[in-house]
């Protein structure tokens, strides 16, 4: 009888530590299906088991990482799910391999089709070392790299409390979604590492960025074709190349950007503050609606821009008239310094004048002594104080 009693109240207790660590930790625990923590073990295949347990729940489902180093291949987290509310949890770091030839160009870790998602904290860390140096020597061949991050699909999601470090190539990209929301994020790579964008948005509507730290080889943010509705406040943007709208004109048909708000923004020793960049060649896309608003720039090289001739390298350059159309861009209180002669750079197309640009309270020197403004084919107005003064 007291050997069956013990035999009892062993199951009773292992089952009962088993169903509370998934009760606290969420409801699907990727240790629980063979995930290890160790930074060696492909745990590829047991997240993936975990996530489609969790979306094929009727109920609001999580998917728990939890502490510890956890090596993901490619990996694509699939949608639409059974229920309304997906959340994954890392409380751990997700390790890409060393190998950068196994990703060539795409995406790392993606969320397709997915509606109602949380993603809630924790690492990822695209290890892009090995492939920053393979793309300084001259005459090798490597690939792209992958974005760490991708939402291609989604509707109705929140990022929190996310850590991205050195990405191959994008740290984040959203493409063909609606409502997403970035908050509290800290995206890091070395100001040397090529291509290692922030946040990369393209094809997608209601996309804000919040209370977010961005350390990157290239834009902190770049808005692609068919960005609308977006918001971005409140971000630490340095180094890097700023943020951007572009670059557009890539394509002879091609869908515009729309009513962007960028607001309480620092950039700290950036190539570029406020961008806007479009190659010299036809298009129809367009920028209009944007609002910069409450930015200090420190030591900024370019710290307010339009480049209608973008031609990285100046290679290759198209060397026509850029057929996009940029009006009704404001810039509102815009204070600091600039690391060059000329603060505020307006060089748009002969073809399609920027048209609306107004600016209002901006004050930025160079080394102790008034900056410059230099204006082709721009037209707007200028109110308050303006220093350096205005072109338009």
């Amino acid at each position: 009888m007291s050997k069956l009693l013990l035999v009892f109240f062993f199951f009773f207790f292992f089952f009962f530590f088993f169903f509370s660590l998934t009760a606290v930790n969420g409801d699907y625990n990727v240790v629980q299906f063979g995930a290890r923590g160790d930074g060696k073990t492909d745990s590829g295949r047991a997240f993936l088991s975990a996530w489609q347990a969790a979306c094929s729940s009727r109920k609001p489902a999580t998917v728990y990482v939890p502490r510890g180093s956890y090596l993901i291949k490619r990996i694509i987290f699939e949608g639409p799910c059974r229920n309304a509310r997906m959340t994954m949890k890392i409380d751990g770091t997700l390790v890409a391999s060393t190998n950068f030839a196994a990703y060539g160009t795409g995406n790392w870790v993606l969320f397709n089709k997915v509606k109602g998602l949380v993603v809630d904290g924790g690492t990822l860390d695209g290890r892009g070392k090995p492939l920053w140096a393979c793309k300084s020597t001259a005459g090798r061949n490597c690939p792209q790299g992958a974005r760490s991050l991708a939402f291609n699909g989604a509707e109705d999601v929140v990022v929190r409390g996310l850590k991205s470090i050195n990405s191959q190539f994008f740290h984040v990209a959203v493409n063909l979604c609606k409502n997403v929301r970035f908050d509290g994020i800290q995206l890091s790579a070395p100001d040397e590492s090529p291509n290692t964008d922030g946040v990369h948005v393209q094809l997608s509507t209601g996309v804000t960025i919040f209370n977010s730290v961005m350390r990157t080889g290239d834009d902190c943010i770049s808005l692609g074709p068919g960005s609308r509705n977006m918001w971005i406040e409140r971000i630490a943007c340095g180094p890097g190349h700023g943020i951007s709208i572009g670059s557009l004109g890539q394509e002879l048909k091609e869908d515009g950007v729309q009513n962007v708000t960028v607001k309480s923004v620092v950039f700290r020793g950036t190539q570029n503050g406020v961008r806007i960049k479009s190659w010299g060649r036809p298009s129809t896309g367009f920028v209009r609606d944007v609002r910069f608003m409450n930015l200090v720039m420190v030591n900024v090289q370019n710290p307010i821009i339009i480049d209608q001739n973008y031609c990285p390298g100046n290679k290759n350059c198209p060397g026509q008239h850029s057929g996009i159309k940029i009006s009704g861009v404001t810039y509102k209180n815009i204070k600091g310094t600039s690391a060059t002669p000329v603060a505020v750079k307006f060089n748009c197309s002969k073809a399609n004048p920027c048209s609306r640009i107004g600016l209002k309270d901006v004050k930025l020197s160079y080394q102790n002594t008034r900056a410059q403004s230099s204006c082709r084919f721009a037209n707007g107005s200028a109110a308050g104080l303006i220093d350096p003064p205005s072109c338009l």
